[in-house]
């Protein structure tokens, strides 16, 4: 009896799985291609077929799955849980609601125009996938300021300028390298001609005089400005180590601007982070229904059939996609092999805070600080000043990101602290930062994501962090593995986790998985 080709993909099927199908598809030139620009994403043209797919959660992962499936003839629904789009990407305006397990509700009441990111703060310029979304819906964007040497640390109960603490710590440790090749105590371990050219370089990279002693010039700060006629400049003096290194807490902020993506430039959408959510949604509007938690998720025969509320309605398909969190899948009654529900039990979600408080923009005129981070060891972590209408009235100042970014235990910490806490913690670091000004916070809101119903968490954290690239292991693998016609996707199952980008490529990749399904049915 001939093998056909779809008994042949079959058999792959059955003894490798769908990966083994989908590399079996590629040599016999029926997968899809993938674009040179992972940007430039796209499903052949009508090769849904009318074939039905309902997706599973209406933030970045969902969207980008229903306007790609729609564009290449699929019949799509999208169920989203909430009364709103986005999921993550979630920017707070006046009169909005913000539900959080087991807390009063809190609602929003920033003046007209002004907005809070309770979830995204920036876009790195590298994230090729979630800006060629923007571009190609017209969502506006505009620099979000990262880095700010005019900017607070406070840490070990002292406050200095950022410029100072590092460029004081890079003067100070091109110092020691002086002196140690002055010393010849490198002698032997680098060659002769190069100890002499990075001694050289030291001279105008850490501000070295002709001894070799850091010499602050300028670039820490002055304690005296230049002024008109006789007013000269005088330098601040240089900090000792233990002011420039008082605990552990202080190193991510030394590092913060050379991670890979948080480097300049660094982008936001004008008018929210939710904007490009929202410009894709307009694409998809008419197949997604709010409102609409899921209660089950089952196979019925090659097709999947979802049980979701309000009420006890059902939705089948030829497909799913689904894009909930492995820390609310494992709770929801499904028909997943034990390997699938194994894997999603354990995958470590990150509490993440935000507060936000509505102010005159005192940072500005006191300080000419215009956008950037302050840093602390206080339990708020850092404050991230707005990037946007420089010069305004008023504006919403990020008075906490607890992420862990100066200690990894601040995020179940402060998640645990009552909204007032959370406000109070902010309202005292802001005063530490600009003495005299907590007193003009106003409208303060917290954004618990841990305690978020249908987020339970702002991200995964895999063991080598969440944009690492070790090996993640068998549960990783297992959870990027279809379960018959459902696939997955979501920054969890990506290289690029905690961020949109994550969302939208694990979404392409989910994409590929269906259309290859639909391929081989019909093979």
């Amino acid at each position: 009896m001939a093998l056909t080709r779809r008994a042949l993909l079959e058999h792959i099927g059955t003894v490798g799985g769908l990966g083994a199908a989908y590399l079996a598809m590629e040599a016999l030139g029926l997968a899809i291609p993938t674009a040179a620009g992972a940007e430039n994403f796209k499903l052949p043209g009508g090769s849904g077929d009318g074939r039905s797919v309902v997706i599973l959660g209406a933030g970045i992962s969902g969207l980008v799955s229903a306007y790609e499936l729609k564009r290449a003839g699929y019949r799509v629904t999208v169920l989203e849980a909430r009364d709103r789009i986005g999921g993550r990407a979630w920017s707070i305006r006046n009169g909005d609601r913000i539900v959080q397990t087991g807390r009063p509700d809190q609602r929003a009441s920033f003046s007209p125009g002004l907005y809070f990111n309770a979830g995204p703060a920036r876009i790195p310029s590298t994230h090729r996938v979630i800006l060629g979304y923007a571009r190609k819906f017209g969502v506006g964007l505009e620099t979000f300021v990262n880095v700010n040497r005019n900017a607070g640390w406070d840490f070990g109960g002292k406050v200095q300028r950022e410029r100072r603490m590092v460029e004081d710590m890079r003067g100070q440790l091109g110092e020691l390298l002086a002196k140690a090749i002055d010393a010849h105590a490198l002698d032997g371990q680098v060659s002769k001609d190069e100890l002499a050219a990075v001694r050289r370089f030291l001279v105008p990279y850490a501000s070295l005089d002709d001894k070799g002693r850091y010499a602050p010039g300028g670039s820490s700060g002055w304690s005296v400005d230049g002024g008109g006629y006789a007013q000269a400049p005088v330098p601040l003096p240089r900090l000792a180590f233990n002011d420039l290194a008082p605990s552990p807490a202080v190193t991510l902020p030394y590092l913060f601007e050379h991670i890979w993506d948080m480097q300049s430039t660094m982008l936001q959408p004008v008018g929210g982070m939710d904007r490009i959510a929202h410009a894709i949604y307009q694409q998809v509007k008419p197949s997604v229904r709010l409102r609409s938690p899921v209660t089950a998720i089952r196979r019925s025969g090659d097709r999947v059939r979802i049980e979701h509320g309000p009420g006890s309605q059902m939705t089948e398909a030829d497909h799913c996609v689904c894009t909930l969190g492995a820390n609310l899948l494992e709770k929801i009654p499904n028909d997943f092999s034990p390997a699938k529900k194994a894997a999603l039990k354990g995958v470590n979600y990150l509490a993440s805070v935000k507060v936000g408080f509505e102010a005159p923009r005192f940072w500005e005129s006191d300080d000419n600080i215009f956008g950037g981070l302050a840093w602390t060891d206080r339990a708020n972590e850092n404050v991230i000043y707005p990037s946007n209408n420089f010069g305004a009235a008023r504006g919403v100042l990020v008075a906490a990101y607890v992420a862990g970014w100066t200690n990894r235990d601040n995020p179940q910490k402060f998640a645990g602290y009552g909204n007032e806490q959370r406000l109070e913690v902010c309202r005292d670091s802001i005063e530490a930062l600009h003495p005299g000004r907590s007193k003009l916070l106003s409208k303060g809101v917290s954004v618990g994501w841990g305690l978020v119903p249908y987020s339970e968490g702002v991200g995964a954290l895999w063991p080598d962090g969440p944009g690492g690239n070790g090996a993640r292991g068998g549960q990783y693998a297992e959870l990027l593995k279809p379960e018959g016609p459902i696939v997955f996707a979501g920054e969890h199952l990506s290289y690029q986790g905690l961020w949109q980008e994550g969302a939208a490529l694990s979404a392409h990749e989910a994409l590929k998985l269906v259309a290859a399904m639909a391929k081989a049915s019909a093979a």
